[in-house]
């Protein structure tokens, strides 16, 4: 009988492998893998379901990056993105220049096809997993577990690879958004307490075809602030279009984020050019709305784009007896979600800005 590690040395799927097996596997496992024309390798490590490590073998790196995916289950085009990057490097078809995390975030809910199976798993990181969230404190359900597995995940890639000051770190961690944009492609930019905005990751970022920044000013307990946070990495939260099921999605809206990505693990030169603002659509959080009464209310049709502008005074959403409004000129909004846990962010507002 085909074990586990020939299974995937003969197709490369790790994305099947993970969703068969959605909360773990039985043990680790790895091998060593050979590019079919350049005759480098690589070590393969599968440390459990979702979770695996490549790491060239007799080659100096200089980065250590993490490319996580399906934190949301049925955000799926950057699942299919990972999924095809960690198959080609499996099958020797795509050398390795730097060590390569991949996570696949939360394998049971991409399962049923849901963001999330009993706990939003983006509002988790940072030890959200074992404190009080609403739901009752500590470790309570899976995702919860996964949580912190990642998190420990992310620790020991990082520290395995040698400290921050001799290493680039980074964590693109991918996502679609549950509704359309007026700009379809985003990145969040993590709160960096006080640090200067790097305008080489923009210029990365637009070379992925995003060309639009969220700045947050504020700590979060998403996993790109995590990273970014606790190992000094430049990292963010990348949204590349909008939920669509398993082979719906139309790749060639994600030519420019495979490509260059493709480029950064291979350790190919990526044309970034000169930081022009003129480039760049840059907001900056404006207000954080949170839901705390059962009766929430967006006031606004479920089909209003994200980053649509309201005027000053406009009603954007009820939260009990509060009546919050749009307060300064060309406030937009984002992330909208009037069916979040109570306590949790239903809204953000977000206004122009420039770095």
């Amino acid at each position: 009988m085909e074990t586990l590690q020939q299974q995937l040395q003969r197709t490369g799927d790790f994305l099947s492998l993970t969703r068969k097996h959605e909360w773990s596997l039985a043990s680790q496992f790895s091998f060593n893998v050979t590019h079919q024309t350049t005759n480098t390798h690589a070590k393969v490590t599968v440390l459990d379901t979702g979770i695996i490590v490549f790491e060239p073998i007799n080659r100096a790196t200089q980065k250590d990056i993490v490319l996580s995916s399906g934190v949301h289950g049925n955000e799926t085009a950057p699942i299919e993105i990972c999924a095809k990057l960690v198959q080609q490097l499996i099958l020797g078809e795509l050398p390795l220049a730097e060590r390569v995390l991949f996570l696949f975030g939360n394998p049971a809910a991409m399962n049923i096809g849901e963001r999330f199976v009993e706990e939003n798993m983006n509002r988790l990181f940072s030890g959200g997993h074992s404190i009080d969230q609403g739901q009752g404190a500590g470790l309570i359900n899976k995702e919860r577990h996964r949580a912190l597995l990642l998190e420990n995940t992310v620790r020991d890639f990082f520290e395995a690879g040698g400290s921050g000051e001799q290493r680039q770190r980074y964590h693109y961690d991918l996502h679609t958004a549950i509704r359309g944009a007026k700009y379809d492609k985003f990145a969040v930019y993590p709160h960096t307490h006080g640090q200067p905005r790097k305008k080489q990751q923009l210029q990365f970022l637009k070379a992925c075809g995003v060309n639009t920044i969220l700045l947050s000013n504020s700590p979060t307990t998403t996993f790109s602030y995590f990273s970014a946070r606790q190992f000094g990495a430049d990292a963010f939260t990348v949204e590349l279009g909008k939920v669509k099921p398993f082979g719906e999605n139309d790749m060639t809206q994600f030519v420019d984020v495979e490509q260059t990505l493709t480029r950064f693990i291979s350790g190919q030169e990526i044309e970034l050019g000169n930081y022009d603002a003129k480039d760049f659509n840059i907001f900056v959080i404006s207000q954080i709305i949170n839901r705390t009464h059962e009766n929430f209310k967006l006031n606004f049709a479920d089909d209003v784009k994200n980053f649509t502008d309201f005027p000053v005074g406009e009603v954007l959403a009820y939260d009990g007896d509060n009546v919050i409004k749009a307060e300064q000129p060309g406030e937009a909004i984002i992330f909208p979600n009037a069916h979040v846990a109570i306590g949790q962010r239903a809204l953000l507002t977000v206004i122009p800005t420039s770095i």
